[in-house]
């Protein structure tokens, strides 16, 4: 059975055995976090609408770029349940371990959204398909 997250205007839904973290919602930051049991996670930062989606994703790889020395990206655009969403396809070393990133934005009428989702390579083909089952449920409004 799936647990449901329904505050700061979003709803989705994800495992049950997967950890919710909203310190970041609770701290005042418009942002909320699950981790999967082996340590991949998925979040989702709510932003001022004015915020165009490709400069979010823009910042994000920047960001991301800052932490990890040889990352490769990929420009990504795509649609999920009639939205489209603009980001990169990422993938970098860390702790010697092969990881695997998507960050994914995008606009509705009332705020800009930005989702990042990591897993390190040896659990990510085990979490792909719930990272995106958890995209849809967002979307699906």
């Amino acid at each position: 059975m799936a647990a449901v997250f329904d505050k700061l205007g979003i709803r989705f839904q994800f495992p049950e055995n997967w950890t919710l973290d909203e310190s970041e919602a609770l701290s005042g930051d418009q942002a909320v976090t699950v981790y999967s049991p082996g340590g991949a996670f998925w979040s989702v930062f709510i932003r001022p609408v004015e915020l165009a989606p490709q400069k979010l994703a823009e910042a994000a790889l920047k960001s991301m770029r800052d932490q990890y020395d040889e990352l490769d990206a990929e420009s990504v655009t795509e649609s999920v349940a009639g939205t489209e969403l603009v980001g990169y396809d990422m993938n970098f070393y860390c702790l010697d371990l092969t990881n695997t990133a998507q960050v994914r934005a995008f606009r509705t009428p009332d705020a800009s959204y930005v989702l990042l989702c990591q897993a390190d390579d040896r659990e990510y083909d085990e979490t792909e398909p719930v990272f995106r089952a958890m995209t849809m449920s967002l979307l699906r409004r």
